[in-house]
């Protein structure tokens, strides 16, 4: 049985990952800092969950030894310079070099759309250009050029490049639909900006094509992971409010802010405690469209089909209404 870890596999993406994974076979390695974290998958077979830092050079070192594969889905949205550098640069140092010294055969690294390798300055935001440099970094890795490894070593690197990613446990259609049940209107910052929402299940598909040697682009390979359809950010927020019926199906008033005052909505929402719901350096990221270039391969290059949006969102959404289900039958029923 092939061993792999799965760094970030507590996360949203990661449970769809790691159950694919376990389900094609793979013994999947979890770290986590918490071991409650993983709550949701250490149910699954031949998942073993350990508790340690993975930005700590030599716990990674010695929990990668013995693998096969990894996969890195360690991601942030929100942060300082210092925090984008260290998840999304330095940690992908770190596991080039902790890749080397294990012999791991294949990486798979989720990136983003927007990012760019070989110009990483030029992006809008922290996070992309952050996003763009640590791809630079594997990428070195994987021809046997990185700083410090020896030429010999490289390994057949995949790199994922989605855009929005929605799923039943999104924090991006969900949040739009539970806003507008709260908020009589909806001041959007960022209106006309496009994305191409990405089902998460059509993620962790790519993924274990990649593993699979699916893609006849040669490595290193970059693969942009869109859905098929565009939309606007004011699209989005009206299609969530219709299909979890905000309103009767017709959701709030949305009113597409200014550039200045969608900036002072990102900053007060940036100093709100606890994780924001938009950042200046989000507000940053949406000036560039978040959509395939057209440029890389796509999902089809692995032979998946994108799933369209509205069909899967209009299932999960009826789902996390009140007077769905169970329980709504039983509120209808006095």
């Amino acid at each position: 049985m092939k061993k792999i870890i799965v760094l970030g596999g507590t996360g949203f993406v990661g449970a769809h990952v790691c159950e694919k994974l376990v389900r094609d076979g793979w013994e999947v390695t979890l770290p986590t800092r918490r071991n409650a974290n993983a709550d949701p998958v250490k149910h699954l077979p031949n998942l073993t969950v350990l508790e340690l830092d993975i930005h700590d050079d030599a716990a990674l070192n010695r929990v990668v030894a013995g693998h096969d594969a990894l996969v890195n889905l360690v991601a942030i949205l929100h942060g300082t310079q210092a925090a984008f550098e260290r998840v999304h640069v330095a940690l992908p140092r770190k596991i080039a070099h902790a890749a080397a010294l294990a012999g791991i055969k294949q990486v798979v690294h989720v990136s983003a759309l927007g990012a760019d390798a070989l110009q990483p300055d030029r992006a809008p935001s922290m996070y992309l250009r952050s996003k763009g440099e640590g791809e630079a970094v594997l990428l070195q890795a994987a021809s046997g050029a990185g700083a410090g490894l020896a030429a010999q070593v490289c390994f057949d690197l995949s790199i994922l490049r989605p855009s929005v990613i929605f799923g039943a446990q999104d924090k991006f259609i969900n949040l739009f639909a539970k806003l507008q049940q709260v908020l009589p209107v909806m001041p959007l910052a960022g209106a006309q900006a496009k994305f191409q929402p990405v089902w998460v299940e059509d993620v962790a598909s790519a993924v274990l094509r990649c593993l699979a040697g699916a893609s006849a682009a040669p490595s290193p390979r970059i693969i942009e992971v869109a859905g098929p359809e565009v939309f606007t950010l004011k699209q989005l927020v009206q299609l969530a409010a219709r299909l979890s019926g905000v309103a009767g199906g017709f959701g709030r008033p949305v009113i597409a802010l200014p550039q200045w005052a969608g900036r002072l909505q990102a900053t007060l929402m940036g100093l709100a405690p606890g994780e924001p719901m938009m950042s200046l350096d989000n507000l940053d990221s949406m000036k560039l469209d978040n959509i395939a270039t057209g440029q890389q391969p796509g999902l089809k290059s692995l032979g998946i089909t994108a799933s369209a949006l509205q069909p899967i969102a209009q299932d999960y959404l009826t789902r996390n209404q009140i007077g769905s289900g169970l329980m709504g039958l039983r509120q209808r029923s006095h």
